[in-house]
């Protein structure tokens, strides 16, 4: 059972959860987070296009509920005491999707298995998605992203989209705080991107 707690990071609104879930077989529950879905678009829907957004790709060690921390470059540690409320790209997955709609630039918007009609796939990879430690803390989130055309397969673009921000303190919270405003701004890059494209 969670029990879901509000957290207020300066601009930023970011759910924390008190999970069941242990890390290690200790005693200490979770603190279990998620992203939030940022505002993007003027809501002037000026695609009438239909996207899907696919569950996107990522290497082992983003594919999971694990808070990545990068001490050093090439070497990686998990946050202690934390965990993402789902695997890393269901929550990407849901989060950008949520900011698609809510830009409402797009006729609709939708996830597999919710029927829509789909005239382009947005298809993400995970590259990056973590807290560096080195030289000044800091989040780093890269995506790799393509628009598909779903009833061609064709490629109409692709993009790699890189954020950072500083971490605005310390503990759990300050990096995952960081991390949902890096995220927040590559979503919104690519919603305006693909509103561009499409």
């Amino acid at each position: 059972m969670v029990r879901p707690v509000a957290l207020i990071s300066g601009a930023l609104a970011l759910s924390i959860l008190s999970g069941c879930a242990l890390l290690g077989g200790g005693s200490k529950p979770l603190d279990t987070y998620e992203l939030t879905a940022p505002a993007a678009g003027d809501g002037r829907g000026r695609s009438y296009r239909q996207i899907l957004i696919a569950e996107p790709s990522a290497l082992k060690a983003l594919d999971g509920q694990n808070i990545v921390i990068a001490p050093a470059p090439g070497s990686i540690q998990y946050l202690k005491g934390a965990q993402w409320a789902d695997r890393l790209p269901k929550v990407v997955q849901a989060r950008l999707a949520e900011t698609f709609q809510r830009s409402g630039e797009f006729k609709g918007v939708g996830r597999p298995g919710e029927g829509l009609a789909i005239d382009y796939q947005v298809i993400v990879e995970i590259r990056s998605f973590e807290v560096r430690v080195d030289g000044g803390a800091h989040a780093n989130v890269e995506l790799f992203v393509r628009l598909l055309n779903d009833r061609n397969g064709v490629v109409r673009a692709e993009k790699v989209f890189t954020a950072t921000a500083p971490v605005p303190g310390e503990g759990n919270n300050a990096y995952v705080s960081a991390l949902d405003a890096a995220f927040g701004e590559a979503a919104v890059a690519i919603v305006d991107w693909t509103g561009r494209i499409l």
